[in-house]
């Protein structure tokens, strides 16, 4: 490792002329440390120049063990006695009750920098409260662990928001660090959010994590490391499908399999796709929870060979046609949850083009030329809020 960044957690002191002696929120989890292990709520609540009064908790608890959708109540913490707030329950946004007792919400989390991980959108929905309510907000910065250089995928359509991305136009992935995400979304919906970031120091967008010098903690459980993160732009599709997309082994998002597919045959068809930088292999897994919990399945796992080349949504979309195509009275798209309401799949992918189009003649190239452009795009639209330089 070279030199470490600092990230916004280790520049706290920055921000100690405008915020000494205000009462504070803090969402946060596990990774919302510095880059000497210590946690920044830990740090929040020894500060003499702040007085912690609330946490708030995102997806996956406020601890980080709670399993993708497991939605959880508030609690009190044990040591400090403060409330902890749901806001994965039954509320995904702070309430003017809950920011009463507080002048302003610190947010120091790591997030993957992918639209449907549902950092984003609490993020958005809590820079909502604070407009509303008239409270400060400060994200403490992080690496994009892809670095920033380049944005994936679809961008999401209007009518199609949720959980899984409650901002039209973003696409899969951001090529931005969520303080750079916060500054965009902020300007161009017009949020009016009092919003500071307080940027990373030694950053630049041509780092990947491990360039970083820091140490990757897993954000949720299904996140274990940055390999799980390079693929899982591509694979997370597979949530929308009867095919289990690893959840219940040790590799997940980076292994695709059910107990109808034969793993030699799905590699082989997925490779005359000739997406760069990947290779699959095929492989058996039995699941100890989720999709096909304890069944045999047939499947493959990735393995990126080049990381430069390497472009996860194109895998994904390769992948998931080739399923299509191989198996065709086996494949299902999940239903949608509610009556006609979307398909899951449509929330992923942010509209209906991959349910309708992929598997039909010209359908993946057809996606691929529309999400190059989309992404054109998109970078053309954020780089004034950039932080660290153009990509």
């Amino acid at each position: 490792m070279g030199k470490q960044v600092a990230v916004g957690s280790d520049r706290l002191e920055i921000i100690k002329p405008e915020l000494e002696g205000s009462r504070i929120g803090l969402l946060t989890n596990p990774t919302g440390i510095n880059g000497r292990f210590e946690a920044t709520l830990t740090r929040c609540a020894a500060l003499p120049w702040l007085q912690l009064n609330a946490i708030f908790a995102c997806e996956h608890g406020i601890r980080g063990e709670r399993q993708a959708g497991e939605r959880f109540e508030d609690e009190t913490h044990p040591a400090l006695g403060i409330p902890v707030y749901s806001l994965y329950g039954t509320r995904k946004k702070p309430d003017a009750a809950m920011l009463g007792g507080i002048d302003a919400v610190l947010f120091d989390i790591q997030d993957t920098g992918m639209r449907f991980y549902t950092y984003l959108s609490t993020l958005v929905y809590l820079m909502e409260a604070c407009s509303e309510a008239g409270k400060r907000l400060v994200v403490l910065d992080r690496p994009n662990p892809l670095g920033g250089c380049r944005a994936e995928g679809g961008r999401l359509e209007p009518g199609y928001e949720s959980m899984v991305g409650a901002v039209a136009g973003i696409p899969y992935a951001t090529g931005l660090t969520i303080g750079e995400y916060a500054r965009y979304v902020n300007d161009s919906r017009r949020i009016g959010c009092r919003l500071t970031v307080i940027p990373m120091e030694g950053w630049d967008r041509t780092m990947e994590y491990a360039a970083t010098g820091l140490y990757w903690l897993p954000p949720s459980p299904n996140m274990p490391s940055i390999d799980t993160v390079r693929v899982y732009a591509g694979t997370c599709l597979f949530e929308g499908t009867n095919v289990s997309e690893g959840r219940g082994t040790t590799s997940p998002f980076e292994t695709i399999g059910a107990p109808w597919i034969d793993g030699e045959r799905l590699a082989a068809l997925f490779h005359e796709y000739g997406c760069p930088g990947v290779h699959a292999c095929p492989v058996y897994f039995s699941p100890v929870f989720s999709k096909h919990q304890g069944r045999l399945c047939g499947g493959v796992r990735l393995f990126v060979t080049d990381a430069g080349s390497f472009r996860a949504v194109r895998t994904g979309l390769a992948l998931l046609e080739s399923v299509l195509k191989l198996y065709p009275g086996m494949f299902e798209w999940l239903p949608p949850s509610r009556k006609d309401g979307p398909h899951f799949i449509d929330l992923l992918s942010g509209g209906a083009r991959v349910r309708q189009t992929l598997g039909q003649t010209g359908g993946y190239r057809g996606l691929l030329e529309t999400y190059d452009r989309e992404q054109e795009a998109w970078e053309s639209l954020t780089k004034p809020c950039l932080l660290y330089g153009k990509p």
